[in-house]
């Protein structure tokens, strides 16, 4: 894998080549990745052409880490702090040959969460894949709870035909009618806007549209499984993306929400996601 710097939308970021024609470029800020491209030069992450640069807001698209915090669920700011703020650069894994960013607490980050903490992200590569891993690890003298997720922006062609297949069966939370029940639908598909978080399944789930399948899956660490799309109403609110920018969306995110994770010192959590082009 090649690893390049570059500027993108006049921000830092790394460019990752491989010998098949695939490539990812993950943004220094946030640690976020922005684009997957596969062999076939066909883009399968998206990013709003609105997203804000400005290395203080959040990225919209690509793969947001939500860490230490999972949206309003706390006193951080919405989905903690991870996102918002520079990663280093620690190359490639000379064992996994994956990309590795890091990020560690300082002055500022103990003003808003009060714990010693490394946190790495490897973003490995291969034909028709890739996968996300972000770990974090106890470097503090006390155990610390935190929950994490990693919000990934699927590109789709058009949301009116596409289904997600593989949650049948699986605890759901509706958070639009604060409802729980059982998934019962052998495959969603998405007319309106849609949120809500799943007990992961066992198995892979499949993003299936016209163009064809994309496998989804996740690490046991990841207990939940959150999808989202704002639809019509919602995304023509979002300053960041276009009024139709929901059509091209699907949010699929590997998760751990509801337990958070409880971290002993010395100790580390590890949770990853992978696509894979079928």
């Amino acid at each position: 894998m090649d690893i390049n710097p570059i500027e993108f939308r006049g921000r830092p970021a790394l460019h990752a080549a491989a010998s098949d024609g695939s490539a990812f470029i993950v943004s220094l800020h946030g640690a976020q990745l922005l684009s997957w491209t596969t062999a076939d030069r066909m883009e399968r992450l998206y990013l709003s052409p609105r997203a804000v640069f400005d290395g203080q807001a959040a990225i919209r698209g690509g793969v947001p880490i939500c860490c230490p915090q999972f949206n309003q669920r706390g006193m951080l700011p919405k989905h903690g702090f991870m996102r918002n703020l520079p990663w280093e650069n620690r190359g490639v894994d000379p064992t996994s040959g994956e990309l590795v960013l890091r990020l560690r607490d300082d002055a500022a980050t103990r003003k808003l969460w009060p714990h010693a903490f490394e946190a790495r992200l490897h973003v490995g590569m291969g034909a028709g894949r890739l996968r996300t891993t972000l770990t974090l690890l106890n470097v503090d003298h006390a155990p610390f709870s935190f929950a994490a997720a990693l919000h990934t922006y699927l590109r789709v062609d058009d949301i009116a035909q596409v289904r997600l297949e593989g949650l049948q069966g699986a605890a759901r939370w509706d958070s639009l009618r604060d409802d729980r029940h059982v998934e019962t639908a052998p495959a969603l598909r998405f007319d309106a806007e849609f949120d809500s978080v799943y007990a992961a399944p066992a198995k892979p789930m499949r993003l299936v549209q016209p163009g064809g399948t994309l496998e989804i899956s996740q690490s046991a660490s990841c207990s939940e499984t959150v999808v989202w799309n704002p639809g019509a109403a919602l995304g023509a609110k979002l300053a960041d993306m276009p009024e139709d920018g929901y059509r091209h969306m699907l949010c699929v995110e590997a998760a751990r929400i509801d337990e958070q994770v409880l971290l002993l010192p010395g100790a580390q959590w590890q949770g990853w996601q992978q696509l894979r082009v079928l």
